[in-house]
């Protein structure tokens, strides 16, 4: 035998090595999946809170000027 496949046999398996790298690779894909999800969520909730206060604000505005216009007033 030569001493380059004596090198060879000591080196791991690259096979082996890429494989074992490729299993340890998705463990963490669950926790980057739900920090998406919850980045979404908190966004389409941010949204639904700026239309929701705009449509107060607009329901609020109105229902001043209904009760002005019939000689109301929220104040007492």
């Amino acid at each position: 035998m030569t001493s380059h496949s004596q090198s060879d046999r000591s080196r791991p398996n690259l096979a082996a090595a890429v494989a074992s790298r490729v299993e340890r690779n998705d463990r963490g894909e669950g926790v980057i999946s739900m920090a998406i999800a919850i980045l979404i969520i908190a966004f389409i909730g941010a949204l639904m809170f700026v239309g929701l206060n705009t449509m107060w604000q607009d329901t609020e505005a109105k229902t001043t000027t209904q009760l002005d216009s019939i000689g109301g007033s929220i104040d007492g």
